[in-house]
């Protein structure tokens, strides 16, 4: 049997293969996803015939070897990255600061020196990361089992079900 994280990890590939090809033929449309062992969510105004081509041709690619669709601009994977950077890179900046609120103060062009740098740094390591741990190019066995539409919020999502 198949553990949860590689299952998650190729729904997260297929998510991104989708979003990639919907932000081709939908430019300026927001869409947005979250991933799961069963599945994954595609949030966005988009009707379910149209989704389901572009889950399909998205699956099609990625088997074709298209792994690099897997790999998304706008991941969670990337902000983390890039949150958790800059975060050192402030706290790095506050080392050795006085106690008072002013000695804090004075630093913050270092803090910010050091955050710009942090995110400089941090820009490669996020499509990285999805590369060789939150995402899988290669689907393997995945097939679409099913494709529903709900509202969340307000917000139109499809849930796509997948199994091996």
């Amino acid at each position: 049997m198949e553990s949860l994280f590689s299952r998650t990890r190729r729904n997260h590939g297929l998510e991104h293969a989708t979003l990639n090809l919907l932000a081709k033929t939908h430019p300026g449309q927001p869409f947005a996803g979250h991933s799961d062992g069963g599945g994954f969510w595609i949030l966005g105004d988009i009707p379910t015939e149209i989704l389901s081509s572009t889950v399909s041709e998205a699956l099609s690619k990625l088997n074709a070897g298209q792994s690099e669709l897997a790999i998304h601009n706008n991941c969670g994977t990337n902000l983390l990255v890039s949150g958790f950077a800059a975060g050192l890179a402030g706290a790095a900046g506050l080392i050795g600061v006085g106690k008072q609120a002013r000695d804090k103060f004075e630093r913050i062009p270092v803090i910010t020196f050091f955050g710009v740098l942090a995110l400089i740094a941090a820009r490669p390591l996020g499509p990285l990361l999805q590369k060789k741990v939150t995402t899988s190019g290669n689907p393997g066995n995945l097939m679409i089992s099913t494709i529903s539409k709900h509202t969340m919020n307000g917000t139109s999502a499809h849930r796509i079900k997948t199994l091996d």
